[in-house]
């Protein structure tokens, strides 16, 4: 890459220009692909090599994990109907099925409590730090496996929808107590380059040594408008429509009010103390 190739992906993720010494420094590659990635979720009727996918599985297990507990479990969807029926519940996302290949990062801690149970030991950590760390563990596994494959030329759509339906997902793959998944993901071949997507400048999400968000209104404001002028959200685009109607103009920060306004997966808790954890 060139030194000049951090300024055209600075204003592909940010929509504007990067500043002089960040826009001076070479990008490397992997850097760059990471700086540079784009959303697609149209994929080619192309399998993945099964020594691609043991690869790309060694690089989702080689991210760092809490205390070395390894506390996630990955779980290929390979059966066709099974993955048309998680596509049905969820009804919006049809690569589900169409994707090379699609996997279910599970939180994890039956290994754990079981291995406990074979050294005669209890295991006294079925609480919400527990869940916290098996969820961090699997959604770092799973970031690593997205780099990965990205990186071999793959795309992947991360599929959080899943956890709207747990207990059916839970019985559809058999997943015991213990045991809880995090997201899926959705994995092939692209047909075409994608998009990138439009991401909050840095003064908004980084903070120095303390956090300080008086400045994120204006700042939001901005953003809203340069990622309309970019892309904007029209009819069918913008979010609980049959609740808000269609805005002439519905800008980010609209999308996110609109989303979390109402709620969202009411009944996770239950669903996750129904797997053996005690969330306190």
């Amino acid at each position: 890459m060139t030194e000049s190739s951090f300024a055209d992906l600075h204003q592909l993720r940010y929509g504007t220009d990067a500043d002089r010494d960040s826009a001076a420094l070479a990008v490397n590659e992997r850097l760059g692909g990471i700086i540079g990635r784009r959303t697609i979720r149209q994929f080619e009727d192309r399998p993945i090599p099964d020594g691609l996918m043991t690869q790309l599985l060694a690089a989702a297990q080689s991210g760092p994990t809490k205390s070395d507990l390894q506390q996630y479990s990955i779980i290929l969807v390979d059966d066709v109907a099974n993955r048309e029926a998680i596509s049905e519940w969820i009804g919006t996302m049809p690569f589900i099925v169409s994707a090379s290949a699609f996997l279910v990062f599970c939180g994890d801690i039956r290994r754990s409590r079981r291995l406990c149970e074979a050294d005669g030991r209890p295991h006294a950590n079925d609480n919400l730090d527990s869940f916290f760390n098996a969820t961090v563990d699997g959604s770092v596994a799973m970031q690593s496996f997205v780099l990965g494959a990205e990186g071999a030329g793959l795309c992947c759509v991360p599929v959080s929808y899943i956890r709207n339906h747990g207990p059916k997902i839970a019985e559809l793959l058999a997943i015991p107590e213990g045991v809880f998944p995090i997201a899926g993901v959705a994995v092939g071949y692209p047909v075409w380059e994608g998009k990138p997507s439009i991401r909050l400048p840095q003064d908004v999400v980084v903070h120095r040594d303390t956090y300080d968000d008086s400045a994120m209104p204006d700042l939001v404001a901005d953003y809203d408008a340069r990622r309309h002028e970019i892309d904007p959200n029209g009819p069918g685009r913008q979010r609980n429509e049959n609740v808000y109607g269609v805005s002439d103009v519905c800008p980010w920060s609209e999308q996110i009010s609109r989303q979390l306004s109402l709620p969202e997966r009411p009944d996770f808790r239950q669903f996750i103390e129904a797997q053996g954890f005690s969330l306190s």
